[in-house]
Parts: C-alpha cells; structure tokens; sequence
C-alpha cells in the first residue's frame, strides 16, 4: 500500500508507536465519560434479566406477566414499544418479542400480555409453565411504533385486532394516568366478546375520560350481542369518526387484519402518511400469502448449505431462522417481524420468499441479504450467517 504524505515526516514511527501503547496500556481516566457510558449501558443494555412478580389471568387465553428488574434498573421506554424475551424450550433456543402493556411512566415493572397460539412454542410455555418466580431474559426495549407529536395529529384512531391490543394499552395508560393532551378513539376488532383483553379497564377508561371513545367490534357476536358487529370496515370507521382530517391511524393486529383493513382506509382517501402499522409476525400461512408461488407446497422440503459447512433440511413453510433456531443454529434476532434487521442472512445461491412491504434496506437487497425471520427458501440454498 502507497504511503500517506504524513507518513513521510520526522518522527512520525516514533508518536505512531506511543499511540499504540497508549491504547494498549492506557486506561480511561475521564469521569465524565465514564458516567456518560454507565448511563448508556443503562438506557440500553444488551442483557436484561427479569423476575415474574405476578401471574394476571386477563381471559380465558390471555395472561399478564408482570416483569421486574433482578439486578438493575428498568430501561425507560416508550408507549408501544416492546421488549424481546430469549428463552430456551425443550432444547430449542429462541426469542419471541411481547409489546410492553403498562404505561412508560411505570418504572419498577413491565407488563406483557400474552395469548395462546395454537401449536404456539413460545406462547404455550409461557401461559402453562411459567410462575411468580421465574426469571427471564431480555434485553432493552424496541421498536418505532409509538406517538409522536412532531409528526403525528393530536386525534389518535387506533385500530387493535386480538392480542394487538398491547401497545395501545400502553399508550392509553399513559394518557389517562398523565393527564396527556392526547384524544383515542379505539376500534377493537375479536371473534367473540369473551375474547376481549381489557375489555372491563377499557369501558372504565372510555366512561370516565372524554377523549378516549372505546369501540369493541364482534366478528361472531351472540344472539344477546348488541355492540358494533362484523369487520372494521370503511362504513363503520366513517360512522364513527364522520370527518377524518387531522387524525392519525395507528394499526396492531394478526396479518389478515392489515391485508383488510388497510384497502378500506385507503378507500376512505386515507393518506399513507397518515398511517402507523405494527410489525406483527410471519404469516399464519405463507403458502396463502400473495406471491407465493402455487408450485411450491408447504412441506416441500430442501437443502441449506451454510458457509461453515453445516447443512440442514428445512420446510417451505418455515422461516429461515425458525429452522436454524430447530437446529441449534442462533442468528441474532429482536423484532422476528423483518424490521430491524438484526436476524439477516446473506444468500449466496437459491432463492427465498419475503412477503411485500418487507422492509428491508436497498443496500442489503444489493449484496443479497434477507430477513431470515421473514425469508421463506424456495429451493436449495447456501447462505452466509
């Protein structure tokens, strides 16, 4: 390599060699960045461990666990952010993010709200096999689904499907418990009233406060029913709301709830400015997902080539990283819904299936890494973790 004209002075070897062994030997003696960085760590520290205080049954799927700090302080964070838990299921190590119900201003606990899913690996343990007591892993809070008031209208419409609810609790807590200048109108979309999560808070709140309107809408309601019915659609929003200027649409809930209410709000001349959605998780069913190619059956199954030399067998139907998580191969992961990039996977040859809107980087796209949380193989595949 060419030297740099600076390399060319006197005594430059002699101050390169003294700087060296300055970074080698020398210690940080400033003790302003040493608080700077203590305070850092704990706004965001790379490993949270936290203790089950309490176990709230909130339905007859649903469970509160309540999350208190073992060994520090609980990093702050804001409404409607979540936190990833990393645990360890009958040998399988894997990582599920929950969105933090208790309002931000709450600092001796988080609250996360968890619902079975069938089949569930992660839900199911935590619903049956976790107790006051236990403690789990975690790490800072994250995510970009939250209020912001340089950006977003005062007026918050907030359009919650199932477990979705999460993040709006958060945010509705805090408004009511900090007397914020803030107004909510919530549309709560569910099968059936039993399935409702903090359905008797919610009428309390929604009762007593003026500028939160609660709405719960039955998809299957029984014969005594005589709330909103059916789906949360553009009739039913534009009866609610009536003008929709100056308001700001916030959206968290299973996939098929975007897929249809996302074109009722652009029906409504929505601006997608105007529009806040969730990251939720893979599909329930990819091979259902638009764009997946009907050649390629959910059990089709291929071969993984890793770089290192380790290959495994995976399923069509099964992210990348769930299948590397099976084999006791651990990629980074955070969010599981391919919005922060943390699980990505460079592949080298083959092809996979990432739904659209995925949001993943253009450089990343360039160099030919994927998601793996989000990345469906279509074939065989060599990949570079």
């Amino acid at each position: 390599m060419k030297k740099g004209i600076w390399q060319e002075f006197d005594g430059y070897e002699e101050i390169a060699e003294e700087i060296e062994f300055s970074f080698k030997a020398g210690k940080e003696r400033s003790f302003d960045r040493l608080m700077a960085g203590q305070y850092i760590r704990q706004l965001h520290p790379r490993q949270l461990k936290l203790r089950i205080v309490d176990v709230i049954a909130e339905t007859a799927s649903t469970k509160t666990l309540r999350l208190a700090p073992v060994d520090a302080l609980l990093p702050p964070f804001l409404a409607g952010q979540y936190i990833p838990l990393f645990l360890e299921i009958n040998g399988i190590r894997t990582s599920r993010p929950y969105s933090i119900s208790s309002q931000p201003r709450q600092t001796g606990y988080y609250d996360i709200t968890v619902r079975r899913v069938p089949d569930g690996l992660v839900s199911n343990y935590l619903m049956d096999r976790i107790k006051t007591g236990d403690q789990l892993d975690s790490a800072g809070p994250q995510g970009n689904f939250h209020y912001n008031p340089l950006y977003h209208d005062k007026h918050m419409v907030c359009i919650a499907g199932g477990s979705g609810i999460t993040p709006f609790m958060s945010m509705i807590r805090e408004i009511v418990e900090c007397g914020l200048d803030r107004t909510v109108t919530l549309l709560y979309g569910n099968r059936q009233p039993d399935d409702i999560i903090f359905h008797e808070e919610l009428e309390r709140i929604s009762a007593r406060f003026d500028n939160i309107t609660y709405i719960p809408v039955i998809e299957k309601p029984g014969k005594t029913y005589t709330g909103a019915c059916g789906f949360i659609n553009a009739a039913l929003i534009r009866e609610i709301l009536g003008s929709m200027s100056d308001m700001t649409f916030f959206l968290c809930g299973p996939q098929g709830m975007y897929e249809f209410c996302l074109p009722e709000l652009e029906s409504l001349g929505i601006e997608k400015r105007k529009i806040r959605k969730e990251m939720y998780g893979p599909p329930d069913n990819i091979c259902d997902h638009q764009g997946w190619p009907s050649q390629i059956e959910a059990e089709d199954r291929f071969e993984v080539k890793i770089l290192d030399g380790r290959t495994i067998s995976v399923r069509a139907r099964d992210p990348l990283l769930v299948s590397l998580e099976n084999e006791g191969i651990l990629p980074p992961s955070i969010c599981r819904s391919g919005e922060c990039s943390m699980c990505r996977v460079k592949v080298l040859s083959g092809k996979v299936f990432q739904p659209a809107g995925t949001p993943v980087r253009k450089s990343d796209t360039q160099f030919g890494y994927v998601h793996s949380c989000i990345s469906y193989p279509l074939g065989d595949l060599e990949i570079m973790l």
